[in-house]
């Protein structure tokens, strides 16, 4: 079985930074895209970033200059790096990854600006 956990998320003022991580473990042995996606209250869930196991990434506009998406293949492990961020910003972010050529959802990690 496999299963992404995620971790890092928290309460943090505008303008702060953070850093979020997601671990798949299970019984891998192929691991493609992986990705981070968010969805606030009443709104739909949206892709923020991904990225291929090449390293080739791509950002939602609204994120573009301020979050860097990264992955360690040899853990099993991709990372958003969160600055500058926003009220806006706020939401349950979600990892998701193509494992074994299905595609698996972590339980999701709240990121809340606030002042």
């Amino acid at each position: 079985q496999v299963q992404l956990v995620e971790s890092g998320g928290g309460l943090v003022q505008p303008g702060g930074s953070l850093r979020l991580s997601c671990a798949a473990s299970g019984s891998i042995f192929a691991i493609d895209d992986m990705g981070w996606y968010r969805q606030a209250p009443g709104r739909e869930r949206e892709q923020v970033a991904t990225i291929t196991h090449g390293g080739s990434t791509n950002y939602a506009d609204s994120v573009k200059g301020r979050f860097t998406i990264s992955r360690d293949n040899a853990k099993n492990t991709v990372y958003l790096q969160m600055n500058s961020l926003k009220p806006e910003d706020t939401a349950v972010y979600y990892c998701n990854a193509y494992i074994n050529y299905g595609s698996y959802w972590g339980q999701g990690t709240q990121v809340t600006v606030s002042s």
